[in-house]
């Protein structure tokens, strides 16, 4: 209470008369008509302090520079008489809990209307319900000070609520400065590990970039040798066919390596008398139309037979390595690739051709060729082994050692 000397029975303004009167009224009382008692907890509990030093300020006409104690005080002075600050608070008191009024305006008794300040005290509401209480027409002088007795209470329990707030308060400051300064650490450890990670982001990213570069540069490459080959290759005809006449090439000369190896381990394994002198080579002489005979040896030398049956190319096989001559066949285009002959005639040193089974071309290839190099040929009408036997005989002559029914089948 701002007065020293109040005590706590309510001390009215009006008579008993007056009082009767006034309760019979249905007007709602005025601030300024209101106990004095009343005024303190009124202005205190109802109004904001801030909004009290602004409304006290604006009445003035000038800037407040009293403190907050005799502000309350001058407003609660104030409140006693009818006046412009008396007349502002009163309007500010009914614009601010205008409904709390609307509600306690349905009590007809001073009974309903104590219920309803018993039920704002136990909501924890006072503040509406002290000013709608007090202005009620059925408030009477008993209920008005229980009312104000009620609300000390309330005030006296209210701070303490508030110092052990302030405890609770003090506690969670120091625990949010706690979790304030760990939470600034940590946010730091996030930046630091942020930064970490993207700087390995952005070195990763460099990386990849790097590596698509190079890529596009290796495709690039390859496929300007691709269009380079494609040129090279439509530049040289026939290209395809000749690389494959080579590879052929080179694996006739790894059997015939691998033949010659053979005949030479069979011939040091083969034993021979002390005595014994080995014969002659065989040697032949081909006819060339009168002039000089020239003698071909058959031993170790490498005979293409091209044409002739394809169940007969065994047959034909034994008959030449019987003589000591190594066998190659080609079946002049029927099946075998046509291309191919190029390098049979080429490791050849002698040709059958046996012109009854052999195409066209394959037959004028081989006369050709032969022509051009001076390869001994013979040619052949009968694909039949007895034709071939007689082949070999017109080349070889009478052999000195193998008669001829020796090496017929």
């Amino acid at each position: 209470m701002c007065d020293k000397d109040q005590s706590l029975p309510v001390i009215s303004n009006c008579s008993s008369g007056e009082a009767e009167t006034a309760a019979l009224a249905s007007r709602r009382r005025r601030l300024w008509e209101l106990s004095h008692t009343c005024h303190c907890p009124l202005v205190g509990v109802g109004l904001p302090l801030g909004y009290l030093r602004k409304l006290v300020g604006k009445m003035t006409g000038g800037r407040v520079l009293a403190d907050d104690y005799e502000v309350h005080v001058g407003a609660v002075t104030e409140c006693g008489v009818r006046n412009r600050l008396s007349e502002a608070l009163q309007k500010e008191l009914e614009r601010r809990y205008a409904p709390v009024i609307l509600r306690f305006r349905g009590a007809k008794t001073t009974q309903q209307v104590a219920e309803l300040w018993r039920t704002a005290v136990a909501n924890g509401d006072v503040s509406g319900a002290f000013w709608a209480g007090l202005t009620h027409p059925r408030c009477d002088a008993e209920l008005e000070e229980q009312m104000c007795r009620d609300l000390h209470m309330i005030q006296h329990q209210a701070g303490a609520c508030v110092r052990a707030d302030m405890g609770k308060f003090t506690a969670l400051q120091e625990e949010n400065a706690r979790l304030t300064h760990e939470l600034a650490k940590l946010q730091q450890r996030s930046q630091a590990m942020l930064m970490e990670k993207t700087g390995e982001l952005e070195r990763q990213e460099a990386v990849l970039l790097r590596t698509r570069f190079d890529s596009i540069s290796k495709d690039s490459v390859i496929d300007g040798l691709r269009f380079d080959l494609a040129q090279l290759q439509a530049a040289i005809p026939a290209l395809e066919s000749r690389t494959r006449l080579v590879e052929r090439l080179a694996q006739m000369d790894e059997r015939e390596k691998e033949l010659r190896q053979q005949i030479a381990e069979l011939k040091q394994a083969q034993p021979r008398p002390a005595a014994a002198v080995p014969p002659p080579a065989p040697k032949l002489e081909v006819p060339t139309g009168g002039k000089l005979k020239m003698p071909i040896r058959l031993v170790d030398q490498s005979v293409l037979c091209v044409g002739g049956r394809s169940g007969n190319v065994a047959t034909y096989r034994a008959l030449i390595e019987r003589v000591g001559a190594q066998f190659a066949h080609h079946d002049g285009g029927l099946e075998d690739n046509a291309n191919l002959l190029d390098s049979s005639l080429a490791a050849a040193d002698l040709v059958i051709c046996q012109t009854g089974c052999i195409s066209h071309s394959a037959y004028w290839r081989v006369k050709d060729y032969c022509k051009r190099t001076g390869k001994r040929c013979v040619f052949i009408d009968n694909p039949s082994i007895s034709s071939l036997a007689r082949g070999l005989q017109e080349v070889s002559g009478e052999m000195e050692t193998t008669p001829l029914a020796a090496i017929q089948p």
